[in-house]
């Protein structure tokens, strides 16, 4: 199938031109991540409190490259991701401290205007529940083509084609068909379709998906996450994706970030994550998920208790009420997230080193 490149960048890889590089040992030139996220802290002021949404994370993604981001819910998953699109309202909410580096830039310091220009034009966004994220007075062309219009300034013509364009590299047949209808006339699997459609309209270099497969059966979840797979490794666009869902993680990431009551607890390849985890919070995420090589009698071990209030976090390991390896530090002070090796792996956990396998 041909793909209209009309509206894409004219060169992909311009940006790097502009980006401070060095020459490694190898003399091969060695470039920052795409995104560097550093030390971010994001709260809320409640009539309770102050809630400490995310609490000083810190990851990078490089270019084409898929980052999994995996937690309970509330453990500040989906606010980092509205963070790095500045999408936290004001008030209640505020990113209080932190460097989001993309491309070169640093996105807490940019000017509103040309947050609005990145937002759909390099940063694609696909949002947790399509049925309330897409305009349900708008039909599903104008909602593909105002991105186009405002963004790359296509005319009503050319932005038509290309979403027809779009609604064929996504897999929905009779796109002519398709646009002139309204997000409730589809079904789930396709209006999950639509939002991935929308966030490719600008050729972005980033895209976020927030929960991309939540209220979808599996088959169609199946569909979705092959349709993303696929597309992001022929356009060369980095992914992080949010999500709950372990087999999600296995089957399509390339690095996990485990978070929990706003913090990464731990880091690593998704290989590594899988195999040797030594987060217990990781442990037990992994414990709770049904596996096909264990016997069908073997129950699953559910994460006991429920997760910490932010408002009232103190100086200790948020995870240790829940945790069966606590030991007298863990009341006293939050361990940091420590390399282990030096494959990238990383876990904030005192014992971290002497945690056996227990996946």
């Amino acid at each position: 199938m041909m793909i209209d490149t009309t509206f894409r960048t004219p060169i992909r890889n311009a940006h790097k031109n502009k980006i401070k590089t060095s020459q490694g040992i190898s003399g091969s030139v060695v470039l920052p991540p795409l995104l560097s996220i550093r030390n971010l802290h994001t709260e809320f002021r409640t009539g309770r409190g102050v809630v400490r949404a995310v609490g000083g994370i810190s990851y990078t993604v490089e270019a084409g490259e898929t980052v999994a981001i995996v937690g309970e819910s509330g453990s500040g998953k989906s606010v980092s991701a509205m963070s790095i699109l500045r999408l936290i309202p004001d008030p209640p909410g505020r990113i209080a401290n932190g460097e989001i580096m993309f491309d070169g830039r640093d996105l807490l310091i940019l000017p509103e205007e040309a947050m609005r220009k990145l937002r759909g034009g390099e940063i694609g966004m696909i949002f947790q529940e399509p049925m309330t994220s897409l305009n349900p007075v708008l039909t599903i062309g104008r909602q593909i083509t105002e991105t186009l219009e405002q963004h790359r300034g296509a005319t009503p013509a050319a932005a038509h084609q290309r979403a027809r364009d779009l609604l064929g590299m996504v897999g929905i047949a009779d796109p002519d068909r398709r646009l002139k209808q309204y997000p409730h006339q589809l079904s789930g699997g396709m209006r999950q379709r639509i939002m991935i459609a929308i966030a490719l309209t600008c050729d972005p270099k980033l895209i976020i998906a927030d929960e991309p497969t939540t209220a979808l059966d599996v088959t169609i979840q199946a569909q979705i996450l092959e349709l993303m797979k696929d597309l992001t490794q022929r356009l060369n666009i980095a992914l992080v994706i949010i999500t709950h869902n372990l087999g999600v993680v296995a089957r399509y990431a390339n690095r996990v970030n485990v978070m929990y009551a706003g913090r990464i607890v731990e880091s690593g390849s998704a290989a590594a994550i899988y195999h040797d985890p030594r987060h217990p919070y990781t442990i037990a995420l992994l414990r709770s998920v049904p596996r096909l090589d264990r016997p069908r009698q073997d129950r699953l071990d559910p994460v006991e208790g429920q997760p910490p209030d932010l408002t009232r976090l103190d100086a200790g390991c948020a995870f240790r009420p829940r945790c069966r390896f606590a030991v007298a530090a863990c009341a006293e002070s939050s361990p940091a997230l420590t390399a282990i090796g030096e494959s990238g792996h990383a876990a904030a956990c005192f014992r971290a080193a002497d945690i056996a396998r227990a996946a």
